[in-house]
């Protein structure tokens, strides 16, 4: 399975989908526990092999679930309210695993002030266990302006 015209209907984490099996659902799971910063979803959302990496702008490169984990608290634990949808994607699938390559849009909101956000994105997940959990992630905020302003809101 592969889109080859990318797919504008965000997935926000608010879908009502119910097959753990299928690649949306995966993403929307994810999105549901990034917008609600809900640590224990995205536990779930990834998998726990020290092979698992996430590169992005307030990270870096992590390895390891436990590192991993990390980043995310740290965003979840901010002042910094953060919230994304994905869009303009494609999916990507080969056997156990699946990737998503598309673009994030969204804002976070830091001391009163809102600000847009805007990143390229790619996802990617491998099928174990009748669901697919996420082992990378990859980021970029293009802009360095919006990248410096993000990145001290979330420190």
């Amino acid at each position: 399975m592969a889109t080859t015209t990318p797919i504008q209907v965000p997935i926000t984490g608010k879908e009502s989908l119910h097959d753990p099996s299928e690649p949306l659902y995966a993403l929307s799971q994810f999105y549901r526990a990034f917008n609600n910063r809900d640590l224990r979803l995205m536990q779930e959302t990834w998998d726990h092999s020290p092979d698992v990496s996430l590169d992005n702008p307030v990270g870096g490169v992590q390895r390891g679930w436990e590192h991993i984990h990390g980043v995310y608290q740290r965003i979840f634990q901010s002042a910094a309210k953060v919230q994304v949808e994905f869009f303009d994607y494609t999916l990507h699938r080969g056997g156990d695993f699946f990737y998503a390559v598309g673009r994030e849009r969204g804002q976070f909101t830091s001391e009163g002030k809102s600000h847009p956000l805007s990143l390229r994105t790619t996802r990617v997940f491998r099928f174990e266990d009748g669901r697919w959990r996420q082992v990378h992630h990859h980021g970029s905020i293009d802009d360095p302006q919006l990248l410096s302003d993000y990145q001290f809101a979330l420190r």
